[in-house]
């Protein structure tokens, strides 16, 4: 779902007018209704503000999709790889992760 379609769709379900809303968040009708037909896209801040202005509370999440991040083309890359190359390669990853994590951009 859109941030247009949550917000039109979460002021009609509280019989909030766009009038009403814009007065709860200081702002205009012209600006809730260039967000609710998708001329301008609010920041997850603002949209947040203003399900919050009707007693609503944004909640994100992420998960992993179907086939992860990796192309197909990584794929039959990866499975091609001999086991001692594959061991190198996750030796790499290991070691930039663990960079990664201790705030470092390089080994060492």
């Amino acid at each position: 779902m859109s941030a247009a379609e949550l917000i039109r769709t979460t002021r009609a379900r509280h019989r909030v007018t766009q009038a009403d809303l814009a007065r709860r968040c200081s702002t205009s009708q012209a600006q809730i209704s260039r967000i609710e037909r998708g001329d301008t896209s609010p920041s997850v801040d603002t949209l947040a503000y203003l399900l919050g202005a009707m007693g609503e509370q944004l909640e994100l999440s992420a998960s992993p999709g179907p086939l992860g991040n990796q192309t197909d083309a990584d794929r039959r890359r990866d499975m091609a790889l001999s086991p001692a190359e594959r061991v190198v390669q996750a030796a790499e990853l290991s070691y930039a992760l663990t960079a990664i994590s201790a705030g470092r951009t390089t080994r060492g």
